[in-house]
C-alpha cells in the first residue's frame, strides 16, 4: 500500500520538473520573436483566434479567455470545426494563435493553405521550432521543455504549463501596454465578485428615503428604539430639522445605556447618541464602505452629501446581500 511518504514525493517531483520548464522559459520570452509577437497582436485591428486540438485546445481555450478578460478582443475556435464552415468567422483583420506542443497538428495544417491564401498572420506556440507549424506561421513562440512531469513521458503535463503560462505572459504584457486598469478589467466582469468590488457604489445599495432610519434629537430613546426596529438596519440616525446630521444611536449604545439604567422613556436620544459619528459620501465604492467598517469595527455607517445632511444608511448585511464580502 502507498504511504503518505510516497505520496508526497511523487508530488513534489511533478512541482519540481514544471518549475524548471517554466525557468527554461525565460530564455523564450527574452527572444526577439516574443517582442515581435506582442507589437503583432497588440496592433491587430481585428481578433485573436487561439486555435488548439487536444490538451492544447483547452490549454488555447484559457488562453483566449484571458486575453478577451484583459482589454484583447479573442476567442477559441477548435480547428476541427473551423475546416466544417467556422473559418467564415476569421478575417484578414485578424490574428491567429495557433498552439501544437508538436508541431504537427494536422487539424491547424490543413487550415494553414486557406489562412495564407487570406494573408492572416498565425503565431505558433510549439515546443519544436523545426516543425512544419512553426515553418508556416509568421512568427513562432517556443515552449520546449526538458521533459514532461508524466514519467511515462506520454501525457503532456509540464508542455501545457509551459504554454499557459506563455500565454499569461503574452496577456499581461498586452494588458499593461493598452494601459489596461481595474475600472476596465470590473467592465468586463460585471457579474463576478471582482465586478461587485470594483464597481459597485454605496449609492447603489445604501437605503434611503422612508427607508432610512432618523429621529429628531428630541424625540425620546423609546420612539427611537421603535424607528430602529421598524427600519431593521441597527441604527438610526439623528438629524435636526433640516436633516444635517447630528449623531447615530445603534443596537451597541442601547445596550450600553441599559447598563447605566438610563430611563428610556424619559431620555431625549440627543444626550444618549454618538455624537461625530464615521460617515460616507455615496458616491465611495461599496469595498470602500466596508474597509472603513473593518478598520472601525462598526456595523453601519449614515451616508451624508456634502452638506452634512444623512440621505442614506447602510450595514454589513447590505454588502452581504451585494457580494461585497
Amino acid at each position: 500500500m502507498t504511504d503518505e511518504h510516497q505520496w508526497r514525493q511523487w508530488g513534489r517531483k511533478v512541482i519540481d520538473i514544471e518549475k524548471s520548464a517554466l525557468d527554461n522559459l525565460y530564455q523564450f520570452v527574452d527572444s526577439s520573436e516574443f517582442a515581435k509577437a506582442c507589437n503583432m497582436l497588440v496592433n491587430c485591428q481585428g481578433k485573436v483566434i487561439v486555435m488548439g486540438m487536444g490538451k492544447s485546445g483547452h490549454i488555447g481555450n484559457k488562453i483566449a479567455s484571458t486575453l478577451a478578460s484583459t482589454g484583447t478582443a479573442a476567442f477559441f475556435v477548435h480547428p476541427g470545426e473551423a475546416s466544417h464552415g467556422d473559418l467564415g468567422m476569421i478575417t484578414e483583420h485578424d490574428v491567429i494563435i495557433a498552439i501544437s506542443n508538436s508541431g504537427e497538428a494536422s487539424e491547424i495544417l490543413t487550415l494553414m493553405p486557406v489562412i495564407k491564401r487570406f494573408g492572416i498572420d498565425v503565431i505558433a506556440i510549439t515546443g519544436k521550432p523545426e516543425s512544419t507549424m512553426a515553418k508556416l506561421s509568421s512568427l513562432h513562440l517556443c515552449i520546449q521543455v526538458p521533459e514532461e512531469a508524466c514519467p511515462l513521458g506520454l501525457a503532456p503535463t509540464s508542455s501545457t504549463t509551459a504554454t499557459l503560462v506563455m500565454g499569461d505572459a503574452l496577456a499581461v504584457a498586452l494588458l499593461q501596454a493598452k494601459r489596461f486598469t481595474r475600472d476596465d478589467f470590473a467592465l468586463s466582469h460585471p457579474g463576478g465578485s471582482l465586478g461587485r468590488k470594483l464597481l459597485l457604489k454605496v449609492a447603489d445599495i445604501m437605503h434611503t428615503d422612508e427607508d432610512l432610519p432618523k429621529v429628531l434629537p428630541h424625540d425620546m430613546i423609546t420612539n427611537s428604539l421603535y424607528e430602529i426596529s421598524k427600519k431593521g438596519l441597527g441604527m438610526t440616525a439623528v438629524v435636526d430639522n433640516n436633516q444635517t446630521l447630528l449623531g447615530i444611536f445603534t443596537d451597541g449604545d442601547l445596550r450600553r445605556i441599559i447598563d447605566a439604567d438610563v430611563d428610556l422613556r424619559h431620555t431625549e436620544i440627543g444626550q444618549v447618541m454618538t455624537k461625530n459619528c464615521v460617515t460616507v459620501k455615496a458616491d465611495i465604492l461599496a469595498a470602500g464602505a466596508l474597509k472603513i467598517m473593518d478598520t472601525r469595527n462598526i456595523n453601519g455607517l449614515i451616508v451624508v452629501d456634502d452638506q452634512q445632511r444623512a440621505i442614506g444608511a447602510l450595514n454589513m448585511l447590505d454588502l452581504v446581500k451585494a457580494g461585497v464580502i
